[in-house]
């Protein structure tokens, strides 16, 4: 691999930025607040108002909040949002700020969950976009292993039902695989068979290395820039992707010019 950012990886800087990656993906556990229930509901309110596609106002979501929580809105709706981003990969955004109305939108390009008709289960692309940013921080191809065991760390195990994630491995190796976001190959010449993980086609044509930073640097509240030679590597595919977005029509004109 081009560059080592395993969990167990030996340098200091890499660990740092991969350290990074780890603490916003595992955001507080809710039943570990004293305001779980309130954010509990609150998230499965707004992710039904993100499935009909439907705007939604402060007035509606303290209807949602109990009685006595409603004096820590403001700290319920924040861990709220804060869920929607790190788990489901959607952002709140306030549209009307006289009556406190938010839209609910993808944080990213990814399309996968729009896909999905239940209004009741929960967005699943903030684990999609981790798994992806986790093969970009280990030079574009991570073996299987390291993201079992990286994901072990958020409580989300290979054959364990998960309580938003349903069966981890057949969501992960079969569902987003059959759906090109992501690649699983065998390694050559392993014995036993070990396999890794790279973006698929899918994941490319969506969102971008720079997206994918940039939503994990703002899930962590720092700058894209702390991701260091990753950052860099991520403005030179933007390029390269506008480059290439360019060509045709630059050939485009200059054929229709010689035509003149």
């Amino acid at each position: 691999m081009a560059q080592s950012t395993s969990v167990g990886g030996s340098s200091n800087q890499e660990n740092g930025d991969t350290s990074l990656l780890q603490t916003s993906a595992d955001p507080e556990p809710l039943h570990r607040d004293p305001v779980h229930e309130n954010v509990t509901n609150l998230v499965h309110f707004m992710v039904l108002k993100y499935r009909l596609r439907k705007p939604v106002t402060k007035a509606e979501m303290l209807k949602i909040v109990n009685r006595r929580g409603r004096s820590q809105f403001s700290l319920i709706f924040k861990k709220a949002c804060k869920c929607l981003e790190v788990i489901s990969g959607i952002d709140v955004k306030e549209v009307v700020p006289a009556t406190h109305s938010y839209v609910l939108v993808n944080s990213l390009d990814l399309t996968y969950d729009e896909m999905v008709s239940d209004h009741q289960s929960m967005p699943k692309n903030g684990l999609l976009i981790i798994i992806l940013g986790l093969i970009f921080l280990e030079g574009n191809c991570t073996p299987e292993e390291d993201v079992w065991e990286f994901l072990n760390m958020m409580g989300v195990y290979a054959g364990r039902e998960h309580f938003i994630y349903g069966e981890p491995r057949k969501l992960i190796t079969r569902t987003w695989v059959q759906e090109n976001y992501l690649e699983y190959q065998q390694v050559p010449n392993s014995d036993p068979p070990r396999y890794k993980f790279m973006w698929g086609p899918r994941a490319h044509a969506e969102t971008s290395k720079l997206q994918v930073l940039e939503f994990l640097a703002k899930i962590k509240g720092i700058d894209p820039i702390s991701f260091s030679c990753w950052y860099e590597e991520a403005l030179r595919d933007e390029q390269e992707r506008a480059q290439a977005r360019i060509g045709p029509v630059a050939r485009a004109a200059a054929m229709f010019m010689a035509q003149q």
